[in-house]
């Protein structure tokens, strides 16, 4: 049966790659050939809208560039209006020290101080907008270039516009002799009495235990923002026409490739069809957010005739923007037309050398699909005999080392009753040599030399069915399984102080009972060799076996210290092994994985587990086996 599947097998790898390259071939060349042309038909159809989508693209992209722009602007207003203000105050500052400093051993503080005022009170900056100011401790103004009448006088009880007494602020800066960012609202100068928020910035002056102070008005810096962002979007040109305007909700022309139009309304310079319409669908887009938009614009940059329109604009309502720019339809459709010639000649070509092409490459295909077959079946066969091989020796590998793990389990175990039956045998000569032997006497020892031999005799029955070559599915309980394995294992336990504590449900089961009990002592013989490195107090195993869903689920874990987790993924590769090579073969684990998985057709899964025992904290690998209840018998 396995010869002639493998014959089949062979046959497949041989013939099926040349049968299939012709197929494949023929059909490729075939569906090429009668599908082509409506391919192609297609594309000439599809064309148009993909250069509509390309160039929607193009310009929603630079539409989008010139919004985060102008975002990021607006943004950081705010940021580089505070970082401005502070550079003029520590240069006020400077100014201060350096006079402070060349008079301080020549003149009075109060000289000093006229010396700074008058040094400062000439400084203007932001064309006229910035001037410096000087408080006192007491909130008394000393300096304020707009306004003298001011000056001198006691602000410490004032409050802005929102009811805001920024004075106390300036006050505190200076007696905690620090500097700090403040806002409030103050009236700018020719604006009659409507105030403004400002932003200021104080620096204590130590020297006159006073603070100077600058600050700007947030509106006239965001202008000076908008006029920035305009004279970049003035500048972006791309493409053949392509250019970005900008209006404002009042339909004002902010930017626009046509000089002329800055500044006028955009209904008033009339340059699309319905322009009412136009600006209105425009503004509510801006408002809703962005999109695209047709109409017709009456003089084209390049041709000046009306021409068919395609925009995408985008609302930028902080400052009441409405940012766009567009392409023209006729530059699409001479650019579709020149696309669809290129498209009519590759077709005419490509039905003229398909028909060559597919032949060829079918020969060559068809060689190369014969060549590789040929390799396939040749390494199949070498892997096959190297893969028995191993097998084999694997086989053997682990039987040898599993006999020799039992002759020393035997030798363990046969040891005490061996020692029982030499003991009873001995007394039993001496008494009767002395003439000493009493009836008690005689029938205890035969008692104790009868009991011990019954041990022997049961421990030979457990070695020789473990070592059976019985391949036969059976009924078999869990429980008993394990006292079978524990059996033929727990001298050499004992004697290393190993305590093993079971928590195992009477579960039956189908299944190849030697080869698990083949599996549990390998598990166990490797948590044993693992438990001797730690102390002999915490060296415990516990075995818990239970039936979840139908499958039966064996958990064995220790209290070793766990597996490094560098070799927890390779401890069921065969040879490997952390033992020196005379303690270990390397492929107890993976011949333990062979049977439970290939064998048993169960899984096997490993971990490492923190846990508490008897309130002591342990730690150790756990191996968990789930096994199907039911199995065919066979």
């Amino acid at each position: 049966m396995e010869n002639t599947k493998e014959k089949q097998i062979l046959k497949i790898i041989k013939y099926t790659p040349p049968i299939f390259t012709i197929i494949i071939s023929i059909l490729i060349t075939l569906f090429l050939y009668f599908d082509n042309k409506n391919t192609f038909l297609e594309q000439k159809t599809r064309i148009e809208n993909d250069y509509i989508k390309s160039h929607k693209k193009i310009i929603k992209d630079e539409v989008d560039r010139v919004a985060n722009y102008i975002e990021y602007l607006q943004v950081s207003t705010e940021k580089e209006l505070k970082n401005s203000i502070k550079n003029r105050v520590y240069e006020a500052h400077s100014i201060a020290t350096n006079i402070y400093n060349k008079h301080k051993n020549t003149k009075t503080k109060k000289e000093i101080f006229q010396e700074i005022k008058t040094a400062l009170e000439s400084i203007r900056y932001n064309n006229g907008r910035g001037y410096f100011f000087m408080d006192n401790v007491d909130g008394v103004k000393v300096l304020y270039p707009l306004d003298k009448n001011i000056e001198n006088k006691n602000f410490y009880n004032y409050a802005d516009a929102k009811g805001y007494k920024f004075v106390r602020t300036i006050v505190e800066t200076i007696k905690n002799k620090t500097e700090r960012f403040d806002e409030y609202y103050w009236y700018k100068p020719n604006q009659g009495k409507e105030s403004f928020k400002k932003i200021s910035f104080y620096k204590y002056f130590e020297p006159l235990n006073l603070a100077i102070g600058s600050g700007e008005y947030i509106d006239e810096y965001e202008k000076m923002m908008q006029r920035k962002a305009l004279d970049y979007i003035n500048l972006i040109r791309y493409g053949k026409n392509g250019y970005v305007f900008v209006i404002d909700y009042d339909s004002i022309y902010l930017s626009h490739i046509k000089k002329e139009y800055l500044g006028k309304s955009a209904i008033a310079n009339n340059d699309t069809k319905k322009i009412t319409k136009v600006i209105d669908d425009l503004k509510n887009i801006a408002i809703e957010g962005s999109g695209f938009y047709s109409y017709v614009q009456n003089s084209k940059p390049d041709t000046s005739l009306a021409t068919k329109k395609i925009s995408y604009v985008k609302g930028f309502n902080k400052w009441k923007w409405i940012i766009g720019t567009g392409f023209y339809e006729d530059d699409i459709l001479t650019e579709v037309q020149k696309s669809k010639d290129v498209i009519d000649e590759k077709y005419t070509s490509y039905i003229q050398n398909i028909l060559l092409l597919s032949a060829v490459m079918t020969l060559v295909l068809l060689f190369i699909s014969m060549y590789i077959s040929k390799l396939l079946e040749d390494k199949l066969n070498e892997y096959k005999s190297e893969i028995n091989n191993k097998q084999t020796l694997l086989f053997q590998q682990s039987k040898m080392a599993a006999m020799g793990e039992m002759i020393g389990n035997i030798a363990h175990q046969w040891r005490q009753p061996l020692s029982t039956i030499t003991t009873a045998s001995s007394g039993m000569v001496l008494q009767k040599q002395l003439d000493a032997l009493s009836d008690d006497f005689f029938y205890e020892a035969s008692n104790k030399i009868n009991a011990s031999a019954q041990y022997l005799s049961k421990t030979i029955d457990d070695f020789r069915n473990f070592f059976s070559p019985n391949k036969v599915k059976s009924n078999f309980l869990l429980k008993n399984t394990f006292s079978t394995a524990l059996d033929l294992i727990q001298a050499q336990f004992k004697t290393k102080s190993i305590n093993i504590v079971k928590h195992i449900e009477n579960v039956e089961i189908i299944s190849y009972e030697n080869e698990l009990i083949q599996a549990l002592i390998n598990i166990l013989n490797n948590a044993r060799d693992e438990l001797l490195k730690v102390d002999d107090h915490s060296r415990f195993i516990f075995i818990d076996v239970y039936k979840k869903d139908d499958k039966i689920n064996i958990c064995v874990k220790d209290s070793a210290g766990g597996i490094p987790n560098d070799i927890i993924n390779r401890i069921f590769e065969p040879y490997f092994t952390t033992k020196h090579k005379a303690q270990g073969t390397g492929i107890g684990l993976y011949m333990t994985e062979e049977i439970i998985v290939k064998h048993l057709e169960g899984e096997l899964f490993v971990r490492n587990k923190d846990f508490i025992y008897q309130d002591k904290p342990l730690r150790g690998a756990e191996f968990k086996i789930i096994l199907p209840i039911d199995g065919d018998l066979i």
